[in-house]
């Protein structure tokens, strides 16, 4: 199976430029690819992923990714897909953005490959010393007002309230003039987006045939949306980044292991590197028992061991345990509060449980699992009450120092999912 044919089962080809043409040139050889990443924030998010994921599937398949930071477009900001203008980063912010992306960037994709490695570039290179008179003659002349307006990023936001700056309208010009760059200098035939880059896409290859006269293809994938149509990668608390620090794995991992199960066979196609054996068996299980939830598993096991490794995946799993009642044995204190950043946390002064200890109906009040100490003593007495993933059957049960975990954690459960903890100050 070819890379398009692959990329097609797995519904990751929206547009593409003569896909008929590139599937020849795909078939006489291995050609360099590149897709861009914008350095607005200090991390990328898992709606970035659909770009990433497609170079490694190219690189995979023989061909040679450039993965792109934004240096330079970053200070401008793209209009594709905004209703409104981004705040402008200084330099110095945009420094420390690119440095980070850059490190999460080439954990996905294999630089030391020996045959085709991949090469990561910075817009900012080529873009830091070219003059604004230079770049109107020799990109700006190629570019009709009438052309850029038709787009249908800038025209949605021609249409909208807020309008578009000249700042980012001009970037359509920038980025086809990265693709002109990668071409003539890098022999990159091939740009790869979301569907919502499809119109700067184009720019950049019309810019190419015309400056250069030497065919090159885009191609765009489709922006990954939930069931009810809403931006993936998003929840309560906010984005799902890549940065370990922003989004732990643990959390990366229930992301994904708590996808709807109307998205599941998607997911499995488009974010991870299964076989298609494997994906249709999991979608034959699914079908025959959802509530196994074996596809979410390996789902969420796949996608986090790509993005942080195996170990940090098998911390993810060993947190997961916790909370369905799993041994704390052998539990980090970083796996340990990792979970407790999910579990409603109360705080509690060491005197609470000194010497003799505190009866564990007092502690089940106080940490809002029942409402009142007979209520706590009937839910004791119905086995319906754990401690540190213990259940308790004595009422008279005291909590100590000793039952503490890293010396200041209590952890109580009540029912089979309901968690509280307490921790001491």
């Amino acid at each position: 199976m070819t890379i398009l044919e692959d990329l097609k089962w797995r519904g990751l080809i929206a547009d593409c430029t003569d896909i008929d043409a590139l599937t020849q040139r795909l078939a006489a050889g291995p050609v360099t690819l590149y897709c861009g990443f914008d350095p607005t924030g200090d991390s990328l998010h898992v709606g970035h992923l659909m770009g990433q994921l497609t170079l490694k599937r190219f690189q995979l398949a023989g061909h040679n990714p450039l993965p792109l930071a934004g240096g330079a477009t970053g200070m401008v900001g793209d209009p594709s897909g905004k209703s409104a203008e981004r705040n402008l980063l200084t330099r110095e912010q945009l420094e420390h953005n690119v440095r980070s992306i850059k490190t999460q960037l080439s954990k996905l994709l294999e630089f030391d490959r020996k045959d085709n490695p991949a090469r990561l570039v910075d817009n900012a290179d080529w873009t830091a010393n070219l003059s604004y008179l230079d770049f109107l003659r020799d990109i700006g002349k190629h570019f009709s007002i009438n052309m850029m307006v038709a787009k249908e990023s800038v025209r949605a936001r021609m249409e909208s309230e807020h309008g578009i700056s000249y700042t980012e309208f001009s970037y359509m010009l920038l980025q086809a003039h990265d693709f002109y760059h990668l071409r003539k200098n890098f022999n990159c035939e091939l740009q790869i987006g979301g569907s919502d880059q499809w119109g700067n896409i184009t720019a950049g290859t019309d810019l190419i045939r015309k400056k250069l006269g030497v065919p090159a293809w885009g191609m765009t994938f489709p922006l990954i949306t939930r069931s009810d149509g809403k931006k993936f990668g998003k929840t309560e608390s906010g984005a799902v980044w890549l940065d370990p620090e922003k989004t732990s794995p643990y959390r990366f991992y229930q992301f994904f292991v708590n996808t709807e199960d109307s998205m599941i066979s998607q997911y499995l196609r488009k974010f991870t590197l299964l076989s298609h054996d494997v994906i249709l068996d999991l979608e034959a299980k699914h079908a025959a028992n959802p509530g196994a939830r074996e596809a979410h598993k390996a789902l969420a096991k796949e996608v986090t061991t790509l993005v942080h490794g195996e170990s940090a995946c098998h911390d993810a799993l060993k947190a997961s345990e916790i909370m369905f009642g799993g041994g704390l044995e052998g539990i980090s204190e970083k796996i340990f509060t990792d979970v407790v950043g999910e579990i409603p946390t109360k705080d509690v002064t060491k005197n609470l449980i000194e010497g003799p200890g505190t009866a564990l109906t007092e502690l089940l009040v106080t940490a809002g699992l029942c409402g009142s100490k007979g209520q706590a003593r009937k839910d004791i007495e119905g086995g319906g009450i754990s401690m540190n993933n213990q259940r308790v059957s004595v009422v008279t049960k005291a909590a100590t120092l000793e039952d503490l975990l890293f010396g200041k954690y209590i952890l109580l459960r009540k029912g089979k999912k309901t968690y509280a903890v307490l921790r001491v100050v």
